[in-house]
């Protein structure tokens, strides 16, 4: 895997929920949220099942409303998906009948990359994930993990300032899982960008966050830096606070 800048990215993108709220029906899910979000960080939320995370990372997307309180990207309100916010998903997402180069061109052209760099450009990101040599193969020729690789560099590929993740490795076996956070954390070291990372995981909390916020019923319930995040470190005194705030 290289470690080349391929495109230019901005600064991480800073974001800020005032006072949030968002409903799903009739039920309010996130209730009140007040929470700044450092340019450049990785921010991981954890908390238990249907606590609001999944609903937080899709109204930061621009995909859920709030009924209340303000959403901020860089001081701009958010009204709406946006690429500079770029949303992956537990399920890779990608379009079957398109070529892992031809998912990663996609994200090229709409990024307004001419049409002349895009074979060239996907390639190279395609190098950045390990998969050059599977350019040419249907996602359903392709392992889970391979899938998350090419949707990783698919997202990647359209500069974003903000990368939201769902529970991205949540389906992967625990070897492939944690290539993948390796991986996450070299492309995010070379190609700087602020990520927002859901999961249940404890363990790949700690180990990709610098902080650490929990959810419970839909309202803050502690934001907890991790001292040398992705270094071997003994964290259990941490874990143990976590797991009392959950």
């Amino acid at each position: 895997m290289t470690t080349s800048v391929l495109v230019e990215h901005t600064a991480g993108m800073g974001l800020r929920m005032d006072g949030l709220r968002v409903n799903y029906g009739p039920k309010t899910v996130v209730r009140e949220l007040n929470l700044d979000v450092t340019p450049g960080e990785i921010l991981v939320l954890v908390g238990k099942s249907g606590c609001g995370k999944s609903t937080l990372l899709r109204a930061i997307a621009g995909l859920r409303q709030p009924s209340g309180g303000t959403i901020l990207a860089d001081d701009t309100p958010v009204r709406g998906p946006s690429a500079d916010r770029a949303l992956v998903f537990q399920d890779d997402a990608l379009l079957p009948w398109r070529t892992a180069r031809a998912n990663v061109e996609l994200a090229l052209r709409l990024r307004g990359v001419p049409r002349a760099e895009r074979g060239a450009a996907s390639l190279r990101w395609l190098g950045e994930v390990g998969l050059v040599d599977y350019a040419d193969y249907l996602p359903r020729d392709l392992s889970g993990g391979m899938r998350q690789r090419v949707q990783l560099a698919r997202s990647l590929a359209g500069s974003p300032r903000a990368l939201l993740m769902d529970e991205p490795f949540g389906a992967l076996d625990s070897q492939t899982r944690a290539e993948m956070q390796r991986l996450l954390i070299a492309t995010w070291q070379a190609h700087p960008t602020t990520v927002v990372f859901v999961t249940h995981d404890l363990d790949e909390a700690l180990l990709l966050g610098d902080r650490i916020a929990v959810l419970g019923d839909g309202a803050l319930r502690g934001v907890f830096a991790v001292p040398a995040p992705r270094e071997p470190l003994d964290r259990a005194d941490l874990r143990n606070t976590l797991m009392e705030s959950l």
